[in-house]
């Protein structure tokens, strides 16, 4: 019986990625790492930003020190200026509401990141009030370890085995593995094999959501 969905944030519940990708790319090509948008993708989708910067550094990248704050404070600008959500995600909310299911929020960015894109939309911010968890912030290590996703189920109050996770990053599908939880992964796009490999069970469109949870029939 699943008694709690977790979501993650980027990719999921908002249409943040492009915007986040383009941003990344503009900061490493200036900075001596040249690479290809499908590239960045495979490298970095579902990490923090300082687990970026590692990299980019270990790849030749003159990041300063203080990189990851000029990054994040050009980012949110951008992101405020307009944000939409993924399709389905009102509705699934909704949904879960009139189930009776409980849900958060596990995302790896910082909380200045989801207030920068939840924010834009009232209604969906309000019914996640409290439930917004950061891997940066709010435990000791983020994804692909299991503690964001664990923090989330203590916080609901769910044990982990009655949690499901939707993610779109293998990462995240790691960490939902590592935390024993079912994982559902988030491919609007269709094949992702990267994150079928994780064992996530791959979906196109949020609303096949309720019969993947046993909702319908």
């Amino acid at each position: 019986m699943v008694k709690a969905v977790i979501f993650d944030c980027d990719g999921v519940l908002v249409d943040s990625e492009p915007m986040t990708f383009d941003l990344l790319q503009e900061e490493f090509t200036a900075h001596g790492l040249e690479l290809t948008l499908h590239e960045m993708e495979r490298i970095f989708i579902g990490g923090t930003i300082e687990g970026c910067a590692a990299r980019a550094r270990e790849m030749g990248a003159s990041l300063p020190a203080d990189w990851g704050d000029h990054y994040y404070a050009v980012l949110c600008e951008r992101l405020r200026a307009g944000t939409p959500l993924m399709a389905g995600v009102p509705e699934l909310l909704d949904r879960l509401d009139a189930e009776g299911i409980s849900y958060a929020v596990g995302s790896n960015g910082r909380h200045v990141k989801m207030a920068a894109t939840l924010g834009q939309h009232p209604e969906i911010r309000a019914k996640l009030e409290g439930r917004l968890f950061s891997g940066q912030e709010d435990v000791a290590h983020p994804k692909p370890a299991p503690d964001l996703y664990l923090h989330c189920a203590e916080a609901l109050g769910v044990a982990p085995a009655e949690c499901v996770v939707i993610e779109d990053s293998p990462a995240g599908a790691r960490a939902a593995a590592a935390a024993d939880m079912r994982c559902l992964g988030y491919a609007p796009q269709g094949d992702h094999p990267a994150l079928a490999a994780t064992g996530a069970e791959l979906f196109t469109d949020m609303a096949q959501v309720p019969a993947l949870l046993g909702l319908d029939g």
